[in-house]
């Protein structure tokens, strides 16, 4: 592929993601008090085993380790998750659901949905 043809589907990307990310950022604002990052927080933790590695969690979102931390101690406030420490490794911290975070999680991911939907089709 030549140099013009690479940068120019680099910068068609860029413009797809940020187009769906604003409109994620924004519906999921208004109508569930979440943003897209806290809100691939919640999916990530909701779909898989009943709890998340905070490692796996930074991987998944694509945030740094403190930013993912920040956004974690977030949720916590607002009672959607719970930290818990490694039994086995002590350094380790595992994420969880709460059951007010499960719920925002089912609602905002109709939300969510329908927002790839009209955007990615």
């Amino acid at each position: 592929m030549n140099e013009p043809a690479l940068v120019q589907e680099w910068h068609e990307l860029l413009a797809r993601y940020s187009a769906v990310f604003s409109k994620l950022e924004c519906r999921l604002q208004e109508r569930h008090g979440i943003g897209a990052n806290e809100f691939e927080a919640l999916e990530r933790v909701a779909t898989g085993d009943s709890k998340c590695r905070s490692a796996d969690l930074t991987e998944a979102i694509h945030l740094s380790q403190s930013a993912t931390s920040r956004l974690v101690a977030r949720l916590e406030k607002e009672g959607l998750v719970e930290r818990a420490l490694c039994e086995v490794d002590r350094r380790g911290i595992f994420v969880t659901l709460t059951e007010a975070g499960r719920e925002r999680y089912l609602a905002a991911k109709r939300t969510h949905r329908e927002v790839l939907n009209e955007t990615l089709r």
